[in-house]
């Protein structure tokens, strides 16, 4: 009568294990999946602050596109910005960090991207979220990076985003048109291909 107890016993311990495996596998793919990404529309959200090598990209409508924020900083190297300065024409602003794999990943073809649409009315910028100074202006050097990049430690840049179509990791990619409007988004490292046929896409629109 004693074997029965025991190997209930064994058993019961194998399905604790396989059930806290399970958990913390569980807990680790909500960690990266989740974040900021589940909560980046709540005022109290702490903004971007994981990585994504994935690629998701959107396109919005003319007709439900959200107004983007009135951002106003400083670049890497000091001088003020005004998003509402360039309005007129298409802005590329890709969120990144000098510590991102997948921002050194995408790196060479923003700097790409930046150079072939010089002639046309594109103006990319970057916004460094959660790094120095000195390390990010030493990945613009390695990654021949010439347009300029906002000074964005605490991520204030980043969260006033939060109320219309926010960079829901790190990286992110907006495409904001003319008008001053949220026209694509890029979630994750982009695609060069991609990125150049949403530019095209909103450069092309009548406004």
């Amino acid at each position: 009568m004693t074997r029965t107890p025991r190997l209930a016993r064994q058993w019961l311990a194998a399905t604790a294990g396989t059930a806290t495996l399970l958990g913390v596998a569980m807990l680790a793919l909500s960690a990266c999946s989740g974040g900021s990404i589940a909560d980046s529309n709540n005022a109290g959200n702490s903004g971007p602050s994981f990585v994504s090598s994935s690629y998701n990209s959107e396109y919005f409508a003319p007709g439900s596109r959200s107004a983007a924020p009135a951002v106003a900083a400083r670049t890497l190297t000091g001088q003020s910005f005004s998003l509402a300065a360039d309005r007129g024409r298409v802005i590329v602003i890709n969120f990144w960090g000098s510590w991102c794999s997948p921002c050194r990943a995408e790196a060479p073809a923003l700097a790409a991207l930046a150079r072939n649409f010089r002639a046309d009315p594109v103006r990319f910028l970057g916004d460094d979220v959660r790094d120095n100074a000195t390390a990010a202006r030493a990945f613009e050097r390695t990654f021949g990076v010439s347009y300029p990049s906002l000074n964005d430690p605490g991520e204030q840049v980043a969260l006033e985003f939060h109320s219309t179509v926010p960079a829901s990791a790190i990286p992110s990619t907006l495409v904001i048109d003319r008008s001053g409007r949220i026209a694509a988004r890029v979630v994750g490292e982009i695609s060069y291909n991609g990125l150049r046929a949403l530019i095209a896409k909103v450069v092309a629109e009548k406004t």
